[in-house]
């Protein structure tokens, strides 16, 4: 059970931080110049956990696996970053911010699953949209 938990604590809380500091960014800053740095500093905290993991000696065989997945999830991060950051200096609150992109999310994640993914899509999860979009409607007026 564990092992379920855990990941969802680190995003929770990830998600708390992230959505504080990108809210408290100046608005007088660059929003390209912040990320710029808070990438610098995510690569390094990352390379270093990396070569704690895989021990120096196998960084490069590690490395040579990589394929194109890490330059779209850079462009995607990028987007995902940049996007909260000026969504905020729109105006939006912190607290429903975040929730009307996830819901959005959300229900994107479900069509893409099923159109990419050949995942089942339950009436559930189909009524879950449709309470998601009213829950839209209320949040946003």
């Amino acid at each position: 059970m564990f092992e379920l938990i855990w990941p969802l604590i680190i995003v929770v809380g990830s998600n708390i931080i992230y959505n504080i500091c990108t809210k408290s960014t100046p608005s007088n800053v660059n929003a390209f110049g912040t990320l710029a740095i808070t990438y610098i500093i995510g690569a390094l905290v990352s390379f270093l956990i990396f070569i704690y993991m895989v021990k120096p000696e196998n960084v490069l065989t590690e490395l040579s696996n990589i394929n194109w997945t890490s330059i779209d999830l850079g462009i995607a991060i990028v987007g995902l970053e940049v996007g909260y950051i000026y969504m905020y200096r729109a105006g939006w609150k912190i607290s429903t911010g975040s929730l009307v992109a996830n819901i959005c999310l959300a229900c994107s994640l479900l069509i893409v699953g099923v159109l990419l993914y050949k995942e089942h899509i339950s009436i559930t999860q189909i009524l879950g949209i449709i309470v998601c979009s009213v829950g839209l409607i209320l949040i946003t007026r």
